[in-house]
């Protein structure tokens, strides 16, 4: 059977949970590979509506083993929130359908803090996080000064490594930047209140992983954020802090010999980005209040607006060849039905010239975008599950798109639901 990471082609919050949860009843295992609880998968099922943050979006169907692996920044906190969140809608959750890598890193309570103390100490020039502790602990885990999951199975060993990095940390946090610090006490407390949940469900993720291929079984990798927010190949420094490009799968799952058969981008059918940076279709205005209304535009993890825009041709190609992209899901397409037309940002022009290139990260504040327009479908398309249904304009906006980014797109969404789709 086939192996498939799904991915975001552009900034993130492209839908790849609803894609995630689609064709999870195809595989056997779902894995998380990177980041952490900093951004949400939007889910709407047959449970009802959920923003997981770092649960594998395939938890919800039965059968189906779902992996927290290596390249994961595990936060017990929230992750045990999250279990019991969606534990009492009707979802089982144990370590029979949900496994945690022992080679994990912990992300710790300070790594919020020191978080919001330099997006503080930035000011006007933040990176636009979500305070959720994501670059502090990825800065740590290359620093060799992370707690791994397994050593929740070794209290005598995590007390004296944690004594270690306490004396090390609270250096920075006392300071650096003023603040209090911790103590041994206050750590003892979280591994009792959050790391002793966790526990059950950490093992050799790994090992499992190696014995399931040999076994036949596929794997579906679920990526978080998008190719744009990518630390090598995004728009740096306003990325996250992890490789969220299809081919950190096999490292960040724990099974760096895999091959993956099938890379599905999601692809949102405008544009949508939370946080800072460039962002060079942007809408302001009742323009963009009109785009982000009909669309719901609004982070699943911070609740903050998401700048909105037209789809950006010349981002987007770029997200394919990063990703390797094999096949594009589209979403969102209903949104733009109440458009007369429908505008495109299809080439930017640098220091007076056009390309259709993407910009070195430096220079991408000074492109600007050169728009064009189709025709637009003016009716409702959520009920349409055939191509063939689709009104001509949107089948035309559709082909446009595909031909302009080199990569088929295979999935058209018309809606949240897990049924709104078109499969060409």
């Amino acid at each position: 059977m086939a192996n498939t990471a799904i991915v975001g082609i552009n900034w993130g919050d492209e839908g790849k949970g609803r894609m995630v949860d689609l064709l999870t009843r195809g595989h056997d295992i779902v894995v998380r590979y990177q980041g952490g609880g900093n951004a949400g998968h939007t889910i709407i099922n047959e449970y009802g509506k959920f923003a997981l943050h770092l649960l594998p979006s395939g938890i919800f169907t039965k059968g189906v083993m779902n992996v927290l692996g290596n390249g994961v920044a595990l936060d017990c906190e929230n992750l045990w929130k999250e279990i019991e969140d969606v534990r009492t809608r009707g979802v089982e959750i144990s370590p029979e359908n949900l496994a945690v890598s022992d080679r994990a890193s912990l992300l710790l309570p300070w790594h919020r803090e020191l978080d919001g103390l330099e997006e503080a100490r930035l000011a006007d020039k933040k990176y636009g996080s979500t305070r959720q502790g994501i670059a502090p602990f990825y800065s740590d885990k290359y620093s060799k000064k992370t707690v791994l999951a397994g050593e929740l199975n070794y209290p005598e060993h995590l007390r004296a490594h944690l004594l270690d990095l306490l004396e090390w940390k609270n250096l920075t946090l006392k300071n650096v930047y003023g603040a209090e610090g911790y103590t041994m006490a206050q750590l003892e407390d979280w591994v009792a209140d959050y790391g002793e949940k966790i526990r059950p469900f950490v093992r050799d993720t790994g090992e499992y992983l190696k014995k399931s291929v040999a076994e036949g079984k596929s794997i579906l990798f679920e990526a978080q954020l998008g190719a744009l927010r990518d630390l090598d190949y995004g728009i740096v420094p306003y990325t996250t802090s992890s490789n969220t490009i299809a081919a950190f799968a096999p490292v960040g799952s724990g099974l760096p010999g895999v091959k993956i058969d099938s890379v599905i981008g999601v692809v949102k059918a405008y544009s949508s980005c939370v946080g800072e940076g460039p962002f060079t279709c942007e809408w302001f205005g009742e323009q963009a209040e009109k785009l982000r209304e009909a669309g719901a535009e609004y982070g699943a993890k911070t609740g903050r607006p998401r700048r909105v825009g037209p789809i950006d041709i010349v981002a987007t190609r770029y997200g394919v060849e990063t990703q390797g992209a094999t096949n594009i899901a589209l979403t969102k397409l209903d949104v733009l039905s109440y458009m007369d037309e429908i505008p495109i940002c299809e080439k930017y022009e640098l220091f007076g010239e056009v390309t259709d290139r993407f910009p070195f990260p430096a220079v991408l504040s000074d492109a600007k975008p050169i728009i064009k327009t189709m025709p637009g479908w003016k009716c409702d398309i959520s009920s349409c599950r055939k191509w063939e249904e689709l009104p001509k304009e949107a089948r035309d906006y559709v082909e446009y798109v595909e031909r302009e980014i080199g990569c088929r797109i295979g999935y058209v969404s018309v809606g949240p639901e897990r049924e709104s789709i078109i499969i060409r």
